[in-house]
């Protein structure tokens, strides 16, 4: 079964790692996961010498794999280096937060309770390096968003390398 999704795997692993760079962890949703997936159907394609189209389910189940295999990686990496250096977005961006919070329209005591909320994240990280709270919401964000960009770019992937194939076919 891992020799079937190897090129997941592995695709999965670089943008997990290319999600926690800083500069390039923007881009990592709408870029790197749904090329990750690409990539994957093209490794498996050229690895089993295939020349058949590629199934939407196919598609389906490699971007799906894909997308978890980065959100696994790339969790554990971000949640490892901020064990490691006790430091990280959340932490340099409390005070733009907290200005950020304060403009929003609820109630004060909803405000201060999301405040509060953020302020004992920020102290666990800081101090520990470690939030459980922090933990669960990166897995979760990471694992939701890396899912539906992976199976967009799976579907996408294999139009593009299923058109490929029609010329090649038509050409001959």
């Amino acid at each position: 079964m891992i020799k079937k999704y190897i090129s997941a795997i592995v695709c999965g692993f670089g943008a997990g790692v290319l999600q926690i760079v800083p500069l390039l962890k923007s881009f990592a949703c709408c870029l790197f996961i749904p090329f990750a997936a690409f990539l994957s159907l093209l490794l498996d394609q050229r690895a089993n010498k295939s020349i058949e189209r590629i199934t939407a389910k196919k598609a389906f189940t490699f971007g799906l794999l894909t997308g978890i295999y980065a959100a696994l990686f790339g969790s554990v990496f971000e949640i490892l280096i901020t064990f490691i250096t006790k430091h990280n977005d959340i932490i340099a961006a409390f005070p733009q937060m907290q200005k950020m919070i304060e403009g929003f329209p609820v109630s004060s005591d909803v405000k201060q309770d999301v405040l509060k909320l953020f302020q004992n994240i920020r102290e666990d990280l800081i101090t520990k390096g470690f939030s459980w709270l922090y933990t669960l919401t990166i897995f979760l964000n990471n694992f939701l968003v890396n899912s539906i960009f992976g199976i967009a770019g799976g579907l996408i992937g294999a139009q593009i390398l299923n058109n490929k194939l029609n010329k090649r076919s038509d050409e001959n």
